[in-house]
């Protein structure tokens, strides 16, 4: 198997991958485009791993000697000799096709490209390279090394070789996976967030209820682990926004349209939990 990783994009999501494989025994460079975001991408895995240590989930040794499998770079170069490369770049279409082609022309003809798009359709961005069967999705979740799912998307061309291949990639992190067959916008899981999100921010916007009885709702009477507002909150509003109004611009279906409300939050910054203000104070 396969135990070099290049993961491109530093952000939470990179950050987190780059994290379990690295604890899992791969080998991980990790490529940004500064030295500022690496450095911010390895301070957060760092202080993910102190927390694992203190809870005695990890020790202090296995912790350094994960540290010791990430190297870093502003390179993109450096993924050239990766056997799978994951990308965890800026949501929009135009900016991952554009790093698919750069990639195609950098790796290996065997190198498996993977995307942890939430939303765009796989096939769109394996149209910009050479070897559409070698493309997949790994959609992982946030926080990564908390959450056990993640969603494997064929592409149209998408061989049972390269699918098999990152299932065992995600499996080795200790994922457990679904797969999906048809690849639509949004997939599964993206699709049922984005219609239950919308949903519930218009009748929020709508005064029907407050953002606390919404949440609570959805807790008590369909036993969701948390609300979807303070899903939003945790995800980012400005990344739920992104992935709707990916599907919608596919789907041209009216309930992934993001609500106005969701975008006025999105312009005044009010993003959620890491911007200390979103459906809730923080």
């Amino acid at each position: 198997m396969a135990r070099e990783l290049a993961v491109i994009g530093a952000g939470l999501m990179g950050a987190g991958i780059a994290q379990v494989a690295a604890q899992a025994g791969w080998q991980v460079t990790v490529v940004d485009t500064t030295e500022d975001a690496l450095r911010r991408g390895v301070e957060g895995v760092q202080a993910s791993w102190a927390k694992f240590v203190e809870k005695g989930r990890l020790t202090g040794e296995e912790a350094t000697a994960a540290l010791g499998r990430i190297t870093t770079s502003t390179d993109l170069g450096a993924a050239a000799e990766a056997d799978l490369v994951v990308e965890a770049v800026f949501e929009r279409v135009d900016v991952k096709q554009e790093l698919f082609r750069t990639l195609d022309g950098l790796v290996k003809d065997t190198t498996v490209l993977a995307s942890n798009t939430s939303a765009i359709p796989i096939t769109k961005l394996a149209a910009a390279t050479r070897h559409p069967e070698r493309v997949v999705g790994t959609h992982f979740f946030s926080p990564v090394p908390l959450m056990a799912l993640c969603e494997l998307v064929r592409g149209l061309r998408t061989s049972d070789e390269t699918l098999a291949t990152a299932r065992e990639f995600a499996e080795s992190v200790g994922k457990t996976c679904v797969v999906v067959e048809r690849d639509v916008a949004g997939f599964v899981t993206t699709r049922l967030i984005s219609a239950l999100v919308v949903e519930a921010v218009k009748l929020y916007e709508a005064g029907v209820a407050s953002a606390e009885d919404i949440d609570l709702a959805c807790r008590l009477g369909f036993g969701h682990a948390m609300g979807p507002l303070a899903t939003a909150d945790l995800t980012g509003v400005e990344i739920l926004q992104h992935a709707t109004e990916n599907i919608y611009a596919e789907t041209r279906d009216e309930k992934f349209a993001p609500p106005e409300l969701m975008r006025r939050m999105v312009d005044a910054g009010d993003f959620g939990r890491k911007a200390g203000r979103g459906f809730y104070q923080y």
